[in-house]
C-alpha cells in the first residue's frame, strides 16, 4: 500500500504541474481565439502577436514616436482615464519597458535581533519628494500569489543581492522552493 500511495504522489507531482500549465496555456489562447471567431484554433493568438509586433515597430518610428508622446500626454491629463492608464503602462514599464522596477533584489532585515529577513526588490532609492527622509522603497512579492505589499525601511536595513531579477523574483513567487536560483549578497 506504500508503493501505491508513493506512485501516486509523484504521477501527483508530474501531472498537476503539467495539466495546470496546458489548461492555462489553453484558457489564454481560447480567449484570445474567441474575440476574433476564426475558425482555426489558435490563428487569433497569431493575429494578436502580428499586430503587437506591428504596433512596436510602427511606433519605435520617429514620426510615429511624437503621436505616442502626445497619446500619452493627453491620456495622463483625463481624470479618471489618468489613474487606470498610468497605473497600467507603469505595471508593463515594470516587467518590460526601458525601465524596469524589479531589477535590483534587496535582502531586507526585519529584525536584526531575531535575524528576520525578506526578499524584496528595490523601487525607489529616494522618498524625498514625498517627505520621507532618508528611506527607501522596496516591493515584496506574495508567494503563490500576484501581489505583494510596498514597505518603507531605512537604507541601512537592505542588502543588495547579487542574482538574476527573474530567478529571485521566481524564488519569491514559489516560496523559496524554485530551483533554479544563485542568490548571493553584494557590496
Amino acid at each position: 500500500m506504500k508503493k501505491l500511495t508513493r506512485y501516486f504522489l509523484e504521477g501527483l507531482l508530474l501531472l498537476v504541474p503539467l495539466a495546470a500549465t496546458i489548461y492555462v496555456v489553453f484558457a489564454i489562447l481560447s480567449r484570445i481565439d474567441s474575440i476574433f471567431r476564426f475558425k482555426i484554433p489558435g490563428i487569433g493568438f497569431l493575429v494578436t502577436i502580428l499586430t503587437i509586433i506591428t504596433v512596436g515597430f510602427i511606433s519605435s518610428n520617429f514620426l510615429t514616436k511624437k503621436i505616442v508622446s502626445f497619446l500619452d500626454r493627453t491620456l495622463t491629463r483625463l481624470p479618471v482615464v489618468k489613474m487606470i492608464y498610468t497605473a497600467v503602462r507603469d505595471l508593463m514599464n515594470a516587467f518590460v519597458g526601458d525601465k524596469k522596477s524589479f531589477n535590483r533584489p534587496v535582502l531586507v532585515t526585519l529584525s536584526s535581533l531575531n535575524n528576520i529577513h525578506v526578499i524584496g526588490f528595490l523601487t525607489r532609492e529616494s522618498l524625498e519628494n514625498i517627505g520621507i527622509l532618508n528611506k527607501v522603497a522596496v516591493y515584496l512579492p506574495q508567494s503563490y500569489n500576484f501581489a505583494g505589499n510596498l514597505i518603507i525601511v531605512s537604507k541601512e536595513q537592505i542588502t543588495p543581492l547579487i542574482g538574476d531579477s527573474g530567478d529571485i523574483m521566481a524564488f519569491i513567487v514559489s516560496g523559496g522552493v524554485a530551483r533554479r536560483c544563485d542568490i548571493g549578497q553584494g557590496l
